[in-house]
């Protein structure tokens, strides 16, 4: 069964062909500037070059079009026809308190995702339209939505409820929601297998760090707390997302003259490491910056170490314990140095790393040596073929 995975951003889209008998990508591609001059779509496949289309997208549709040309081109197209699609699977940011798992699409979930646009403007609308374009050009074929926010629903009360006026709740559906859940997903079934135990009987932190980060607690399985919120600001420093602040400064900087939507760029796109370091929100360019002694980037990176360290604590005291912690997505794979000082602030929990081991990137693995009394893993993300599993269960 081949299954494509599809990823619409606002002028974007992300796909890949992947063939589940062997959970083997066949094609992959990225679709930029739709609606734009410029607008290319670059497509590949294993053991073949690139080949970039320069031609105009005006809507995801028509980058669809050329998508499907090329997975069927005799020259570097990979299969013989379209009827070689199984399902499409789609990553969807926000299903609001509707759905705790990936789902068929119908038009009752469409109605349901489009009720959650104001609480993922910039993604939702976006999922949407490569819905509604795939249902055109491939109507007969069974698709999925697989949401970022389902693995969260598992939270309890007390996690995801703000201690705001409950009718606040009741009327606007103002909770913690959370985020990259399909990536925490993805690497706490994968832990057990590294762990070589049954995944319900234990107690996991995954660190999903990168230019956009978040932790998230799963206990036997299910995710128990995580650190963004109602949107993707909450919680951790990142690339340019401030993180946890003191609520009251945003109107106190408004009564200094700051608009509400101003505020909001500031908090979302010139904050964090960014905002602190003056240099970058590409934590590679602000490590080199540190290490030639820019005492603001080396005070951005502090920061995030330290907020990623005492959110690790505030799990291992939710789940009364930890088994494993696990590093992944762009930082949490490739950086040696970001995993050993986070690491080397949790003494308490009986972590030392094997220099060697994790000296290694992109690899799924045992990082902390065989005195460790906490696991600590390196598991490479992988979100693609997470919503293709998803996919295959729902339709096979």
């Amino acid at each position: 069964m081949n299954v494509l995975v599809i990823n619409c951003g606002s002028s974007s889209l992300k796909y890949q062909l992947l063939d589940m008998s062997t959970e083997e990508v066949l094609a992959k591609g990225l679709a930029e500037r739709i609606g734009n001059e410029g607008a290319v779509l670059t497509h590949e496949a294993p053991g073949q070059e690139k080949v970039k289309f320069e031609e105009p997208m005006e809507t995801h549709k028509e980058a669809l079009n050329i998508l499907m040309a090329a997975l069927v081109d005799p020259s570097h197209g990979v299969l013989k026809s379209l009827e070689e699609i199984s399902a499409i699977g789609h990553r969807v940011l926000h299903a609001g308190e509707y759905y705790s798992d990936s789902i068929i699409i119908d038009a009752d979930v469409i109605e349901k995702t489009e009720l959650c646009n104001e609480m993922g403007p910039l993604h939702n609308p976006a999922n949407l339209i490569g819905i509604r374009a795939c249902q055109e050009l491939l109507p007969k074929v069974p698709q999925v939505a697989v949401f970022d926010t389902a693995f969260h629903q598992s939270l309890p009360p007390e996690a995801y409820m703000y201690a705001l006026p409950y009718e606040i709740y009741e009327k606007h559906h103002v909770r913690k929601y959370g985020f990259h859940g399909t990536s925490h997903k993805f690497v706490s079934l994968a832990a057990g297998d590294v762990m070589g135990k049954d995944i319900n009987g234990l107690k996991l932190i995954s660190c999903h760090l990168g230019n956009g980060a978040s932790l998230c607690a799963i206990k036997n399985g299910k995710a128990i707390d995580t650190s963004m919120g109602l949107t993707p600001l909450a919680g951790l420093v990142m690339g340019t997302r401030c993180g946890d602040i003191d609520p009251a400064i945003v109107p106190f900087l408004v009564n200094k003259g700051y608009g509400v939507e101003e505020m909001d760029t500031i908090m979302n796109k010139k904050s964090g490491i960014l905002g602190v370091s003056g240099v970058s929100s590409d934590f590679r360019d602000v490590e080199e910056a540190a290490n030639g002694g820019n005492k603001r980037a080396q005070l951005a990176l502090d920061i995030f170490y330290y907020r990623v360290r005492i959110t690790i604590g505030a799990y291992v005291a939710a789940m009364d314990g930890v088994d494993g912690i696990i590093f992944t997505a762009g930082l949490g794979e490739n950086s040696i140095t970001s995993r050993q000082i986070i690491c080397d602030g949790l003494t308490y929990l009986g972590i030392s790393l094997d220099p060697v081991a994790n000296s290694k990137r992109g690899e799924a693995m045992i990082i902390s040596d065989k005195n460790s009394k906490t696991t600590v893993m390196v598991i490479p993300t992988n979100e693609e073929l997470m919503i293709a599993r998803d996919t295959l269960s729902l339709v096979k």
